[in-house]
């Protein structure tokens, strides 16, 4: 059962809060709920002793610790500073969450970009008749957590947790 849960949860809750921040421009604080209080009952069930997932808590204190600057600069929304935040306990204080904050970060920038091209376009899309969210054309802020997923399905697999799950598996 943990090992199934290993492999839904992270992904399940990365894909919501993509969806709802695409639609909406919010993440519900749940999903972060929802990912952190599930590494807490997964990481003893994969096997991970007390030292090791004290280093997983570390990395999202540090990583809070950043995001926090960042959303005190109002330069990241609280939501994605929450989400990157409840996702980085699943990395841990290792290479793996460096793999995961560059793949955000180039799925971010490449986010931005695009929808910095599509407003330029806004007239032409909204006389095209497309159906479109609205919010991505007139909405100043960028739906990261749109990147926060992409980077964590594109590095999940060289977690830890996942790991340990594929490991069980064998």
């Amino acid at each position: 059962m943990a090992i199934a849960a290993a492999f839904v949860v992270f992904p399940f809750c990365l894909a919501l809060a993509a969806v709802t921040d695409l639609l909406t421009m919010t993440i519900p604080n749940r999903v972060s709920a929802v990912l952190l209080g599930a590494f807490v009952l997964l990481a003893p069930l994969a096997g991970f002793g007390i030292v090791q997932i004290g280093f997983h808590i570390a990395a999202a204190v540090l990583v809070f610790a950043v995001c926090f600057a960042l959303f005190a600069a109002n330069v990241m929304g609280g939501g994605d500073a929450k989400l990157l935040t409840a996702s980085a306990v699943w990395f841990g204080l290792n290479a793996s969450l460096v793999t995961f904050l560059i793949y955000v970060a180039l799925f971010g920038g490449l986010l931005t970009l695009f929808i910095l091209l599509l407003r330029r376009q806004e007239n032409t899309i909204l006389a095209s008749g497309i159906q479109f969210p609205q919010l991505l054309l007139t909405a100043k802020k960028i739906p990261y957590g749109v990147a926060i997923a992409l980077g964590g399905f594109a590095s999940y697999p060289s977690s830890p947790l996942m790991q340990a799950a594929f490991a069980q598996l064998s």
